[in-house]
């Protein structure tokens, strides 16, 4: 007796979290890849970019204090503090509360330095979404964007 097709729908497969985040950490990866090697000329180092934007968000520091947070020889990040300092994008003060020590801090110049690299990332991506995603695509990209950004505020 030949069986009768059912009528019902399958019931959704719960998804399994290990393959979702196996999923997530190859393809983020390779997008983070990707907009890292697409550099345009006189932009700044990754070390800077991480310096500077730590300083524009957390305010004022000292070198030793941006190595440790950076987990980096303070070497390595006063180096990173010279080439921005000489680009004019950080300034040295003073301490206040030890006038031994210095203190950096983002200039203007150094703060439209950092609007213009995120909007240049911004034209970058959506000139990469304009051309090859439907609105489906790009609605459904839309939707999972709070959704990454809950995700990496977890991690």
């Amino acid at each position: 007796m030949p069986r009768e097709a059912s009528t019902e729908e399958p019931a959704l497969r719960e998804p399994d979290v290990t393959e979702v985040a196996a999923a997530l950490r190859v393809s983020i990866g390779l997008l983070l890849r990707r907009l890292r090697q697409v550099r345009p000329d006189g932009e700044l180092s990754l070390p800077e970019t991480s310096a500077l934007t730590r300083l524009d968000r957390s305010g004022p520091a000292t070198s030793s204090a941006l190595a440790k947070e950076e987990q980096i020889s303070p070497q390595s990040m006063g180096a990173t503090l010279a080439a921005l300092e000489a680009r004019g994008l950080v300034a040295r003060h003073a301490d206040p509360e030890d006038g031994r020590r210095a203190v950096l801090s983002v200039t203007g110049a150094g703060q439209q330095v950092l609007r213009d690299k995120r909007s240049a990332r911004v034209a970058q991506l959506a000139q990469a979404l304009s051309g090859a995603f439907t609105p489906a695509e790009l609605s459904q990209l839309r939707a999972a964007a709070p959704l990454l950004e809950r995700l990496a505020q977890s991690i």
